[in-house]
């Protein structure tokens, strides 16, 4: 069977998302179902369709539309690369409707929380030019164990979809009229994370990141994991949807960030290798959030020096001049502040005027088609040339082959982390990848 990639690479993809585009959608589906018919793996799906979007067009204008389009694709796409193995596709098959579909080791139970979670994601405020937005996404679910044809499969999906926007307060729907799987209910799985923190359970891993220009190792970004006895391993989208629901966020982030100093005070002095924390928007609305930073900092053993706190543009919306009295007085004590993200949503240039940033992380749908798309590398040489006016440094994340590093490079990025040089490891995986690199 042809590779996800070389299907989606002979189809053009959505111009606005940058998703895979409907007919690329069909062709890959319609491969899988090939597939199946001779191996019997199953095809997991999930529609997703926005409500409001109509509403956010006649009220903002369609440009802050395309906007809310183009964050919500993002959100999935990452959603999908920290939350799914092997083979998967996402795709914008039309307006506001998505599509997410894995042929990879899954059960039906693990699909149910994995849309709860992706739904939470996409609910998330979304921050405009102008407003704060909502948008309230619907799913419709399958689990297509005989071969299906992408004409029926998105058939079957999309009257679910309907059946769900039909229901007030419905957000999920089985195509097969099912309306939910026998697992762990909202309460059995926060009693589970609240034992998995307690046990130490929750696992860190370690993304390398490198110098552009030489390649030499220069950190990583610590990526929280959850292997559930039930469900399988979830990743960071789905485990922190657990705790926004239970109200367990800080405590989660604080006990990451614990176990990720405590680790990184594990490595090589000599070597100077920097740990990055990602926060979350709880965490920047606590009173205690800069004491709990500087005493995991302290129990660590590592020097402020060599620590990064990672913040997104959705974090932020919590309160602006709080965050920023924050990070100036973390700043202060040498840590250093990158904005994540950046080139989603309206990268707001109230943050680069008023945060004591020293990173510009670019999400990777900025870097994606730089090699083939001539206005992709215009922005991109825009963007750096405003980051070194700035003396800001910029990171660019989800680099995938050599071409694209070596155009990163050459417009003068100055650090990458991708599976180009190597995905997520272990703590001891990470130390043995630091000895000989």
């Amino acid at each position: 069977m042809a590779s996800t990639a070389q299907i989606i690479a002979g189809a053009d993809h959505d111009a606005l998302t940058g998703l895979a585009s409907a007919a690329a959608a069909r062709r890959l589906l319609d491969a899988w179902a090939e597939a199946t018919a001779s191996d019997d793996t199953p095809v997991f799906a999930m529609l997703i369709g926005l409500q409001r979007l109509q509403g956010i067009n006649h009220a903002y204008g369609r440009p802050v539309g395309d906007v809310a389009l183009a964050e919500v694709a993002r959100r999935i796409r990452q959603f999908a690369s920290q939350e799914l193995d092997g083979h998967w596709l996402a795709a914008r098959i039309g307006g506001g409707d998505f599509l997410l579909a894995t042929r990879s080791p899954c059960s039906r139970a693990k699909w149910q929380w994995l849309a709860h979670a992706l739904a939470d994601i996409i609910a998330r405020p979304l921050g405009t030019a102008g407003a704060t937005l909502r948008l309230a996404p619907r799913i419709a679910l399958l689990h297509a164990v005989e071969p299906q044809a992408s004409e029926r499969l998105l058939d079957s999906l999309s009257q679910a979809l309907a059946a769900a926007r039909s229901q007030p307060g419905r957000r999920l729907q089985w195509a097969d009229g099912r309306q939910s799987t026998r697992g762990r209910s909202a309460a059995a799985m926060e009693a589970d994370l609240l034992r998995a923190i307690d046990a130490n359970e929750i696992s860190v891993l370690f993304q390398p990141q490198f110098a552009a220009g030489s390649g030499l190792l220069v950190g990583a970004e610590a990526l929280a994991r959850w292997d559930h006895p039930v469900l399988g391993r979830l990743g960071a989208p789905t485990l922190f949807a657990v705790t926004e629901r239970a109200d367990h966020t800080v405590q989660l982030s604080r006990h990451i960030a614990s176990r990720a100093l405590a680790l990184a005070g594990q490595w090589p002095a000599e070597r100077g290798l920097r740990l990055s924390l990602n926060l979350a928007a709880a965490d920047l609305a606590a009173d205690s959030f800069v004491k709990s930073i500087s005493d995991a900092i302290e129990r660590g053993g590592m020097a402020p020096t060599r620590l990064t706190l990672e913040v997104t543009e959705q974090a932020l919306l919590v309160d602006l001049e709080c965050a920023a009295d924050a990070f100036s007085e973390l700043s202060r004590a040498g840590v250093r502040i990158a904005l994540d993200d950046f080139g989603t949503g309206f990268s707001n240039f109230w943050y680069l005027k008023n945060l004591p940033l020293d990173y510009l992380k670019l999400d990777h749908s900025l870097t994606d088609d730089v090699l083939v798309a001539p206005r992709d590398r215009a922005i991109l040489r825009a963007i750096v040339g405003m980051a070194r006016a700035l003396d800001l440094e910029v990171v660019a994340e989800g680099v995938e082959s050599e071409e694209q590093l070596a155009m990163l490079a050459a417009e003068g990025c100055d650090y990458f982390q991708g599976f180009v040089r190597a995905g997520p490891l272990s703590h001891d995986d990470f130390l043995r990848f630091a000895s000989t690199n």
